[in-house]
């Protein structure tokens, strides 16, 4: 099972959060969960007016061996009005526009979706049973 929640954070709030969402999948090969502005295929659906966020801007994947990735969508731009990073205990690495990265299996974490343009941000949230 992968479990996410997900916060809108703007700098004139940091540190707080305006409309928590969570959604959740089994750990079933080929399960997916979205995020972005698209509603008709996000599972957890960013603020509409937050542009630095694609339509469908990430999506966590289950593969056959029931282990979580996450992979950072290219959008219709060729360079993103965000920059990504995936934060797991101490340890912060930026995710490449287009790439994808293990998740921790059991293991928790966070991934950040930082606007390049004002102190806002998406913070997903995640956590996989085992």
């Amino acid at each position: 099972m992968l479990e996410l929640t997900m916060a809108a954070v703007s700098g004139t709030d940091e540190g707080a959060t305006a409309g928590m969402l969570m959604a959740d999948a089994p750990s079933d090969p080929g399960a997916v969960l979205r995020v972005g502005r698209d509603r008709a295929v996000c599972r957890l659906v960013t603020p509409d007016d937050w542009l630095f966020v694609s339509r469908v801007h990430l999506e966590f994947a289950c593969g056959p061996d029931g282990t979580w990735q996450v992979t950072w969508l290219r959008g219709s731009q060729p360079d993103p009005s965000s920059e990504v990073r995936l934060a797991v205990g101490e340890y912060t690495q930026p995710l490449a526009y287009g790439g994808t990265v293990p998740l921790p299996r059991g293991g928790s974490g966070e991934v950040v979706v930082q606007d390049r343009t004002s102190p806002r941000s998406i913070n997903v949230g995640f956590y996989q049973e085992t």
